[in-house]
């Protein structure tokens, strides 16, 4: 799937929601805001789909044969 943007925006505005009415120390609200935004970019980066780089052509049996690509793939 491709990279949304808008999700892991809406999951960075939902960290900082939790936020508002926290009580806990001032060290205790940072780290678990830090944590949270970083579960939502972690989320984000493992949504990303890496298409194949090139295809792979072989001769004689298909069943006989294997291959990887060559090229470096993107991320779409």
């Amino acid at each position: 799937m491709a990279l949304n943007r808008e999700t892991l925006k809406t999951a960075i505005q939902a960290a900082f929601a939790a936020q508002v009415n926290k009580t806990d120390s001032q060290a205790n609200a940072i780290s678990d805001l830090a944590d949270k935004i970083a579960t939502a970019i972690d989320t984000f980066i493992k949504s990303a789909q890496v298409n194949p780089g090139i295809p792979v052509s072989t001769t004689g049996s298909a069943a006989a044969q294997t291959g990887a690509t060559t090229s470096t793939g993107t991320l779409s």
